[in-house]
């Protein structure tokens, strides 16, 4: 017979999940233990909670797979929910284990007690003690059932006494705990799409993150309608930057062509999207929106034609029959305007646009293209999502990731760590301004102890920029508290055991970005960035140009 402890790993291990992140504490000695007496999951011990529970919604966000992440009673799994929400807001499959008090001394107000089902309630879709031994092989069914059906996050809490107890029943229906696969729409539904493009006179299709998987259909699809393709900032890397109907993102991560071809077009096409800021799409109604997720439809803008079902499938139902349109100046008018915004992109990345400022946009581009064909990107959040999501150039069979719908500062790190543990010879490259990399910096020494080859690049700015830059933007002074003293990162890198680089010239940012990126092993390039760099946006109203003006002045004088 085994124990829980013992059930849960082969579990875990018989699924396919190959590492667990946590801190060790005496609520999970069975279960660590039991992970130590085996060779197929890997134990990686964190500096702080967070830092695991970001590392496994890393791992869940690019794959689609299952993270798992674990702390102790008490604070060990307060911590944990924090990092939690990154797989909540990105719907992301996460399996979170805690370690309870014994049920002897429950609700004595002994040490570190706290009530976990009802901590756990609003960031998981599942959560459940696991009160005997009995009980532990549904319930641990029904827990990751639930992480891949809901594509959340799901939590079960242990006490040692059970982790420790025998059992003799597996876990059972391990084949049915899988993602969850695609779901074709009512043809009928594809039918009346059919006749609402060819009634539009121009189209514009929105691509969302629901539509990984779909590329080649979406190709056909803006090739067979002379359409422009727009992305979401999740996904960015859904083709190549040079796609020559990839028009580029909308809104502030995003930029002026794919702003203004998704509000000029007569018919807009948003596929597996739920993008959130609603100003930047159009009131018109005449919007056709398909996503697998039935309570999307119609929620961010009028929606004509709400179909539930996966972009591929769909779209490969719909190119069947659909005409080949010969009208492409919509499209060329979107390419132009694509290749003026991309030349000035080039422009604000020129390392030699000054001679004593490091501009963070060329940060932004030399990493981007130094990076291998195959890395991934993660960008924390803050001003440096505006950089890395307007001056990165996805290639290859390159990834994108970051705090989309959470949008938290600090998350990157973790996240970064966790990608980087699915495959150590893969370059994960961490774009993270100061303040976020000061909030979890110790999972840096995650990195250098598990031989995690993260590239952390830190934009140093001297503050948080994007809350500076909103208030100037609605016309305040900078207040106190915007910015702040930062340590030497590369100094930090070097005293953890990797390696450290600094740029401040940049004449020689080019030169030390390439050395950089070419350094085995986990690294910071701690980048003084120009502090007064303003993003490059879609549209600025006069009003927000005046506020600009009038917050600087107030700057200046102190009031």
């Amino acid at each position: 017979m085994t124990t829980v402890a013992d059930l849960l790993v082969e579990t875990l291990s018989d699924i396919c999940v190959r590492q667990v992140f946590g801190i060790v504490g005496d609520a999970l000695n069975p279960f660590t233990d039991a992970i130590g007496h085996q060779k197929r999951l890997e134990w990686i011990g964190v500096r702080h909670e967070e830092g695991a529970a970001l590392a496994a919604a890393g791992q869940a966000k690019l794959t689609g797979r299952l993270g798992v992440c674990c702390g102790t009673t008490g604070p060990g799994g307060t911590h944990l929910v924090a990092g939690l929400y990154e797989a909540r807001k990105d719907h992301a499959p996460v399996l979170a284990i805690t370690g309870d008090v014994e049920q002897a001394k429950a609700g004595t107000d002994g040490l570190q007690e706290n009530s976990p089902d009802l901590l756990f309630r609003d960031v998981a879709c599942y959560t459940q003690t696991i009160a005997s031994a009995e009980q532990a092989p549904a319930t641990i069914r029904a827990a990751i059932a639930a992480a891949y059906g809901e594509r959340g996050v799901a939590h079960i809490s242990v006490p040692p006494e059970v982790f420790k107890a025998r059992v003799s029943g597996k876990v059972p229906s391990l084949a049915t705990l899988r993602p969850r696969p695609e779901v074709a729409p009512a043809p009928e539904d594809i039918a009346e799409l059919r006749t609402r493009i060819g009634a539009a006179k121009t189209v514009t299709i929105l691509c969302g993150i629901g539509a990984t998987g779909a590329t080649a259909e979406l190709d056909a699809l803006a090739r067979r309608l002379h359409a422009p393709l727009v992305h979401t900032y999740r996904a960015l890397d859904l083709l190549p930057f040079d796609h020559p109907y990839w028009i580029g993102g909308l809104g502030l991560i995003g930029g002026r062509p794919g702003t203004d071809a998704v509000r000029d077009a007569d018919l807009l096409l948003m596929l597996g999207t739920d993008y959130p800021y609603t100003e930047f799409l159009p009131d018109h109604g005449r919007v056709v929106q398909i996503d697998e997720r039935a309570q999307v439809l119609g929620r961010r803008a009028p929606v004509a034609l709400g179909i539930v079902g996966s972009v591929r499938p769909a779209l490969a139902m719909l190119l069947d029959g659909l005409p080949q349109r010969d009208d492409d100046r919509f499209l060329n008018k979107a390419q132009r305007a694509r290749a003026d915004w991309a030349a000035m992109l080039v422009d604000k990345a020129d390392p030699a646009r000054s001679s004593d400022k490091v501009h963070p946009q060329a940060v932004a581009r030399a990493v981007s293209d130094a990076s291998a064909a195959d890395a991934v990107h993660v960008s924390d959040t803050g001003e440096v999502t505006l950089w890395a999501g307007n001056w990165i150039r996805p290639r290859g069979t390159q990834r994108v990731t970051g705090s989309f719908n959470n949008a938290a500062v600090g998350t990157g790190l973790g996240m970064a760590n966790g990608i980087a543990a699915l495959d150590r010879s893969r370059q994960v490259v961490l774009h993270v301004g100061d303040g976020g990399m000061t909030m979890l910096l110790g999972e840096f020494m995650t990195a250098v102890e598990h031989k995690l080859p993260v590239k952390a690049v830190v934009y140093d700015n001297g503050g948080w920029g994007l809350v500076h830059f909103e208030m100037e933007g609605a016309g305040y002074p900078a207040a106190k508290g915007t910015g702040f003293p930062n340590p030497d990162f590369a100094a930090f890198a070097r005293a953890c055991g990797a390696t450290g680089f600094t740029v401040r010239d940049p004449a020689l940012l080019v030169a030390t970005v390439a050395e950089f990126m070419a350094t085995p092993g986990p690294a910071i390039l701690h980048a003084i960035t120009d502090p007064s760099e303003i993003p490059a946006m879609p549209h600025i109203k006069p009003g927000q140009a005046v506020r600009f003006g009038i917050a600087k002045v107030r700057e200046l004088v102190g009031v």
